[in-house]
């Protein structure tokens, strides 16, 4: 069955969830430090289910490394390794979001604090409690669309009988797409809070280290459930402008209120299964939020001025 088909049959909204604002593709506009310095460069896209986040923080793209990791060299790995992504389960306590269980390609959590999050138009807003940052981002899925999010169970190659990932997610927010796939296993080599760049730098010329480590994927695609998606974002480089997720080949499991996929890679029968955080074929995604009476009249009032020179900000 097509993705698109499934999605139509199988509507199922979660009972819990964040708030609506909240949900939706964001890409990151700046972070700010209590140093008082600012970072407008690196790319970091954020996306929202009712209760499943995605995660990508890559550098500018004059900086990505754009080889497969097989072919890099030691000082490209570790390059590499500084990438981040990851998958979470939200949980907003109606002042605060935070996160728990998923899976990272960081071996350690870079961003241990929750947000205090509020929006805007088309902005939100994420302070840390500490006040050690605040991050500005800017919403991208901004016409009315689908919402899927699904937590990823695991993935196997049934012709050779061995499991590929464990744990990750998939998120289609409109127009755009985010998927994580987990490692098998935990990295075993690693001590409790090691950055995963030492680890690939201590460990130098080991492939089946780096075989481990590179055994995870998060991206971000932007296209259609008629087209399919396309990788814009990832810490895979070579995965760039491959298509996110075959979108044939899904069938609803009613005993297990599951998701599960079957499509044919290389000559292989590879197998997804995922469980449902929700299921919706039409969600109001909108770079507006509400006005006051008071607010708007003062807006009217005053658009000689305030709208001078309004832009859209993508």
């Amino acid at each position: 069955m097509h993705l698109k088909e499934l999605i139509k049959r199988h509507e199922q909204r979660a009972l819990k969830t964040v708030p609506e604002w909240m949900i939706g593709c964001f890409k990151r506009k700046s972070i700010s430090f209590s140093n008082g310095k600012t970072d407008e460069e690196t790319q970091v896209f954020w996306l929202q289910g009712r209760n499943l986040t995605i995660d990508l923080r890559l550098p500018i793209g004059a900086d990505q490394i754009k080889k497969t990791w097989q072919t890099c060299s030691q000082e490209e790995l570790y390059q590499l390794t500084n990438y981040e992504g990851w998958s979470a389960n939200s949980h907003w306590d109606s002042h605060q979001l935070s996160w728990s269980g998923g899976t990272a390609f960081q071996l350690h959590n870079r961003w241990p604090e929750p947000g205090i999050l509020s929006r805007t138009g088309d902005c939100m807003m994420e302070f840390s409690p500490s006040n050690a940052y605040v991050e500005d981002w800017r919403i991208k899925s901004r016409a009315q669309g689908t919402l899927l999010s699904l937590e990823l169970i695991e993935e196997k190659n049934l012709t050779t009988e061995t499991c590929r990932h464990r744990g990750g997610a998939l998120i289609i927010n409109g127009n755009w797409a985010g998927l994580v796939l987990g490692r098998t296993e935990a990295m075993h080599q690693a001590t409790p809070d090691q950055q995963l760049r030492d680890l690939i730098k201590s460990q130098r010329c080991n492939t089946n280290l780096a075989k481990q480590i590179f055994n995870f994927e998060t991206s971000v695609a932007e296209g259609s459930l008629d087209n399919g998606f396309k990788i814009t974002y990832s810490t895979q480089p070579s995965l760039i402008n491959e298509t996110i997720i075959p979108l044939e080949g899904f069938e609803f499991d009613t005993k297990q209120n599951e998701i599960f996929q079957l499509y044919n890679e290389n000559g292989d029968t590879i197998l997804r299964r995922f469980s449902i955080d929700t299921i919706e074929p039409s969600f109001n995604y909108s770079a507006c939020t509400a006005w006051t009476s008071e607010s708007k009249q003062w807006f009217e009032k005053e658009q000689e001025t305030l709208g001078r020179y309004l832009q859209d900000i993508r």
